[in-house]
């Protein structure tokens, strides 16, 4: 029951030592929001963690392992192989490898091979990703045009990547040698030495041969991301007055920019893993190392001259000069796009 006390012109108010059950209510009721404040950091957090479909994670979570076993554990591994003085040793055998800092990182830096090799797959990544970008849209758009026979230049353009490398590299092995039709085409203005066996011809060959063999993956990315593009886009244009080409540029390239961030990545990192093509075609990495990849360097260094931490330090430039240019890249296309 509230006590009553005199209050000014003889009003009665609530005793406030008591408490009145409608104040107490109204503290408590006061509390409740603080609480709720106080929780919801915490599950701010935990949204951010597990994401507005915590479930995903369940059914990710095979791609996950997988991604953390194939490619994150070997990466983490030659790391600190880079670090060690390592070689291999028979299984069970107690052998020390002692930590040498960067000392080899100094001799694959020292070694004018590494320079050259990633030289050669810089000239490859300037001849491959342009050919492949511009390629590829201008093939998918074309083909998403196309009435009939569409499946049919989709699977003509699909079957060189999906085809065996060896098999492939056999038939590029008859165009471009030093008789191959190529050269019975071009008669007197073939060059000497011929394509694959000519240091300055060498890489572009097979950033060529690259080129034509991926052509079909990409075109089928920019084939989906065209599905995407609005067809009144394309009609409003048309109305006032921009043909085939302006529409290609005002609509058509801005239209599919996601999908050419990725067909850049993809591209610059399949270039930079360059290793069978070279392998191959040129007998690995001739001549004189003209068509040598760091991923080449790396199996020459540690599979063939015992050497894998060396081989390690390598390879860990490599991912550094990948993370750099996939960088350059998207600050590039963010800027084009704001």
């Amino acid at each position: 029951m509230t006590a009553i006390v005199p209050g000014r012109a003889g009003r009665p108010e609530p005793d406030p030592s008591t408490g009145s059950g409608t104040g107490s209510g109204r503290r408590g009721r006061a509390g409740a929001p603080g609480a709720v404040d106080a929780e919801s950091p915490a599950r701010r957090k935990r949204g951010r963690l597990l994401g507005k479909q915590p479930l995903g994670i369940l059914f990710s979570a095979p791609y996950i392992i997988f991604i953390a076993v194939v490619f994150a554990y070997p990466v983490i591994f030659a790391i600190w192989m880079s670090f060690q003085d390592y070689f291999f040793a028979a299984p069970g055998a107690q052998v020390d490898r002692p930590f040498v800092g960067f000392a080899n990182y100094v001799t694959a830096l020292s070694d004018p091979a590494v320079w050259q090799s990633f030289g050669n797959v810089g000239i490859f990544l300037l001849i491959n990703v342009p050919l492949t970008l511009v390629l590829s849209l201008l093939l998918a758009t074309a083909l998403d045009r196309v009435v009939h026979a569409r499946t049919f230049f989709r699977v003509a353009f699909y079957v060189p990547y999906v085809s065996a490398s060896v098999a492939v590299v056999a038939v590029w092995l008859f165009l471009f040698s030093n008789q191959g039709l190529v050269n019975a085409v071009l008669g007197p203005l073939a060059p000497s030495p011929s394509w694959l066996v000519n240091s300055a011809l060498a890489m572009p060959t097979i950033a060529i041969f690259v080129t034509w063999k991926g052509l079909g993956f990409y075109i089928l990315l920019f084939l989906a991301a065209l599905q995407n593009v609005p067809k009144e886009l394309y009609e409003s244009v048309s109305v006032d007055g921009g043909g085939r080409l302006r529409q290609f540029f005002t609509v058509t390239v801005p239209g599919v920019r996601p999908a050419t961030v990725l067909v850049l990545l993809l591209a610059t990192i399949t270039g930079a893993n360059l290793f069978t093509e070279p392998y191959l075609l040129t007998g690995g990495g001739g001549p004189n190392g003209a068509s040598a990849s760091p991923v080449l360097l790396m199996y020459q260094k540690g599979i063939e001259q015992q050497n894998p931490d060396v081989a390690a330090a390598i390879g860990v430039i490599l991912i550094i000069f990948v993370l750099i240019i996939a960088a350059l890249q998207r600050r590039f296309v963010g800027r084009e796009e704001s």
